[in-house]
């Protein structure tokens, strides 16, 4: 093969650039991601519908740990099937097989590292504290979206306003068809503690929040901040606490004490930026999606348990 595993490992630069991991963060991946192999390797071939004894058809000449790396640099650079063939030698269609049995360990892995902060260890806070320090027992909310192939006309006859035929995944904010994914960091860390179902673009954020069922889910003891695109997530919430930033009243000045809040609020909610922002690093969530809108989800589940296990890996409590 042209990508060898144990020379990549030799050359930590170029397996970070890979990969978006270090090697020993890869090498605990294999870990947890070992058993799960073994256990859906032996459901595959012991299912009760299989045609050929356990043992017959074609065998993928590659280790675990190399299809673990196949399917993670899929992820981390997009490249096509048949570019990702060469570098490993094999057919394009073996690597589509891969990927398709590795990428729902990913996503079983990726929801594993997800947790939402623990409320034993803080007490809750009240709404004036904000102003001063954001609760550290808290997750932020946000959303992004990714670039989708058009899809085909829609045969529905459905029009809008202006009379033109509905086009569900064109968004006006991105002038594009896309879709939207909404996830949730921890306060403290960045961690990703939660990721949304996938839906078309132009759905509102506030909206997709209430479709996540996220808030219901939350401990009451644990805060959820939002930007401008979730004003009124305080009233979705019957238990709990929820805050936004204070918007400028219409046609007048802001009052002093918005200013101060916003900002000391701005300062705490970027975390959730530099978490999405390392998450788009992966080129699959950021490059058009080439599958139809099929299994976008999963993806960004996977790559989110990836970007998880890069924070706790250099978190000084993990040193």
């Amino acid at each position: 093969m042209i990508i060898c595993l144990e020379d990549l490992q030799q050359r930590v630069g170029v397996f970070k650039s890979f990969t978006g991991l270090e090697v020993k963060e890869f090498e605990e991946l294999c870990l947890d991601l070992l058993p799960r192999y073994v256990q859906a390797q032996r459901q595959r071939l012991e299912r009760p519908d299989r045609q050929r004894a356990v043992g017959g058809g074609r065998g993928l000449e590659m280790a675990p740990a190399e299809q673990f790396l196949l399917s993670v640099i899929w992820l981390r650079l997009y490249p096509s099937q048949e570019v990702l063939g060469y570098l490993f030698g094999i057919s394009d269609t073996s690597v589509g097989r891969t990927v398709a049995r590795i990428l729902p360990l990913l996503e079983a892995s990726g929801r594993d590292t997800m947790r939402m902060p623990d409320p034993g260890r803080k007490r809750r806070r009240s709404l004036a504290e904000v102003l001063a320090e954001v609760p550290e027992l808290a997750v932020i909310i946000d959303s992004f979206e990714q670039r989708v192939q058009r899809p085909k006309a829609d045969k529905t006859g459905k029009t809008d306003k202006t009379g033109k035929a509905k086009d569900p995944y064109y968004s006006g904010k991105k002038k594009q068809h896309t879709l939207k994914s909404q996830v949730a960091t921890n306060r403290r860390d960045g961690t990703f503690v939660e990721v949304s179902h996938s839906v078309p673009g132009p759905t509102a954020d506030l909206e997709l929040l209430r479709q996540s069922g996220l808030l219901e889910r939350m401990p009451e003891s644990v805060w959820a901040l939002g930007d401008l695109a979730y004003l009124g997530m305080d009233k979705e919430r019957s238990q709990g606490c929820a805050a936004t930033p204070r918007r400028k009243p219409r046609g007048q000045e802001p009052e002093p004490q918005d200013v101060a809040y916003n900002r000391a609020f701005a300062r705490e909610r970027v975390g959730v930026e530099h978490s999405i922002g390392r998450l788009r690093r992966y080129e699959c969530l950021t490059a058009m999606d080439r599958h139809h809108r099929q299994g976008h989800v999963s993806r960004v589940v996977a790559v989110a348990g990836l970007v998880n296990r890069q924070i706790r890996h250099r978190l000084p409590c993990a040193a």
